[in-house]
């Protein structure tokens, strides 16, 4: 009878479709709160981005111990940007479908959203840069940092990095709309700054990034009250 060698597992000890290996070590060596000790690391899927399944004990506030699974969703990090004009107070947001909200409740699963993508391996101030071109046509400065935010960290890894940034003419420098390689079909919208908060209140702008870096535009930022 003739053997032939596995063919190994995608993203443990042969290339994934993104050239991922080893993906079921990370995790495994976290040392900074010694009531968690990582047990066990499965990889459950890794077809774009990474779902894991990850069994650790957890210490107690009592000192009893419990073995723990939790499934943990790695899309990589991202980061958003706020475009504003302060002298004509508006700001520039961008509208596109989302799947997600689609099939949970959302009218027609198009979001109106401040400009955002994933870093994909380069900082977040060149990421959101590279990112505000793409999707809304304007070439910005170096962005305000804003905040960092763990945006779902019951199930998802990601952490979003928040900048601002002001635009105008001068930063028009492309159409915008997304890359349509990646099927990015995406639209710019205008709007006053004192409409964009009127429309988080109607639900009309129901994305988190964007309801959080519009108040704090209100609060501490660009269109905060003087004194």
């Amino acid at each position: 009878m003739n053997h032939t060698d596995s063919p190994g597992t995608p993203g443990i000890d042969v290339p994934d479709r993104r050239g991922r290996t080893a993906l079921d070590t990370h995790g495994r060596d976290l040392t900074g709160n010694p009531r968690v000790r990582v047990r066990d690391v499965e990889v459950l899927s890794c077809d774009w981005y990474v779902l894991r399944r990850t069994t650790f004990d957890f210490q107690h506030s009592d000192g009893s111990w419990s073995r723990e699974q939790r499934e943990t969703y790695d899309r990589g990090d991202g980061a958003t940007i706020l475009l504003y004009d302060p002298q004509r107070a508006t700001v520039l947001l961008t509208r596109q479908f989302r799947l997600p909200a689609y099939v949970n409740g959302h009218p027609d699963g198009m979001l109106v959203e401040t400009a955002a993508g994933l870093l994909d391996g380069h900082g977040p101030e060149e990421a959101i840069r590279r990112e505000a071109a793409e999707e809304t046509g304007h070439t910005v400065g170096t962005p305000q940092r804003v905040f960092e935010v763990y945006m779902s960290p019951g199930s998802v890894t990601e952490r979003l990095h928040f900048f601002a940034a002001p635009y105008g003419r001068h930063t028009a420098t492309s159409a915008g709309g997304g890359v349509a390689a990646e099927g990015e079909d995406i639209t710019t919208l205008e709007l006053p700054f004192t409409e964009a908060l009127h429309r988080i209140r109607t639900g009309e702008i129901a994305d988190a990034k964007t309801i959080m870096l519009l108040q704090w535009a209100a609060l501490e930022g660009p269109f905060a009250p003087l004194g």
